[in-house]
């Protein structure tokens, strides 16, 4: 996997991991690659996902079995959905309206256009 600069390396990896059960590559209820295993499949350091898993875990997308591994949680897909549309409406949309604005592109090019 290739790393942006700008982005820690461990929310590179959620977001990797988020489409990977967005796309149901990952599926609910389903044991996702341990740490190692994750850590070898992009090409850090194990640590790096601990933080990763972590932070998904707080935001109740896995959960650890103990001694099995880690599983992604029932509801994941729309925890995952709700909390990136939040994230494109807060931070993502406001950038968005005011390069189409200043472009003079109009509410009904953009509809036509999407």
């Amino acid at each position: 996997m290739e790393y942006s600069e700008h982005k820690p390396i461990y929310l590179q990896n959620v977001e990797l991991m988020q489409e990977k059960i967005l796309r149901n590559e990952w599926c609910e209820e389903e044991r996702i690659p341990s740490v190692r295993e994750m850590g070898a499949m992009v090409g850090v350091n194990p640590n790096t996902v601990v933080r990763s898993y972590q932070l998904l875990e707080q935001q109740e997308i896995i959960y650890n079995k103990r001694g099995l591994g880690y599983f992604v949680k029932d509801g994941a897909v729309a925890r995952i959905k709700e909390n990136v549309k939040r994230e494109f409406i807060i931070n993502e949309l406001p950038q968005f309206k005011a390069k189409a604005e200043m472009l003079g592109i109009t509410k009904e090019e953009l509809i036509k256009l999407l």
